[in-house]
């Protein structure tokens, strides 16, 4: 399928009509703001590379080939922050940077086996912050891993400005990462939803 921003808008719609609606028994993080530079992204992303995302992934599943109906009926089954496929070569996490120090052994592994493969890690602005992401990226660059780091920067930490809660007037690395504005809360599609 041939995705462009508007099907990608259209699919975040429909599951947070469904999370609204009570359907979804699990907490969601929708994309938005971001579809045309993942689009992009992705472009450069083989079949056989690997995808390595956080919680707010479904735009990454989509893009990366995954069936829609199987990555709604994911979200609806309550995994919307913690997709995986492992048959599509895509993990995520919904454990901020947890995804990395995996990514960081898929890279080692593609290296050691001397296959063509990436790795690419998407992250957010504030996982970029942690020293998880410090620690990953520099071992990386260290032995030369075949890993990208894709730093989505929405310039929030949860709820908060990423500069102020990190006291950082220059937030994360600018050679790594896209500026978007996220159209939806944090958590969940606007509305409180008891399950």
């Amino acid at each position: 399928m041939k995705w462009t921003a508007e099907l990608l808008q259209a699919f975040e719609r429909d599951i947070a009509d469904e999370f609204n609606a009570a359907r979804i028994k699990a907490p969601i993080h929708l994309s938005g703001g971001n579809e045309e530079a993942l689009i992009e992204i992705f472009k450069d992303i083989s079949p056989h590379d690997w995808v390595l995302g956080t919680w707010r992934s479904h735009y990454h599943a989509l893009l990366r080939g995954i069936p829609p109906a199987r990555v709604k009926a994911e979200i609806m089954e309550g995994r919307s922050i913690s997709l995986c496929f492992p048959e599509h070569r895509f993990f995520s996490s919904a454990i901020v940077g947890g995804h990395l120090p995996i990514a960081l052994g898929v890279a080692w592994s593609i290296k050691r086996a001397g296959h063509p493969e990436k790795v690419w890690a998407f992250l957010g602005d504030m996982a970029s912050m942690t020293g998880m992401f410090h620690e990953c990226r520099e071992y990386a660059r260290g032995h030369d891993l075949p890993i990208r780091f894709v730093i989505e920067n929405n310039r929030k930490s949860v709820c908060t400005p990423t500069a102020e809660a990190w006291g950082n007037k220059g937030g994360a690395d600018p050679a790594m990462t896209f500026r978007y504005e996220l159209p939806w809360p944090h958590s969940g599609a606007g509305k409180r939803v008891e399950f």
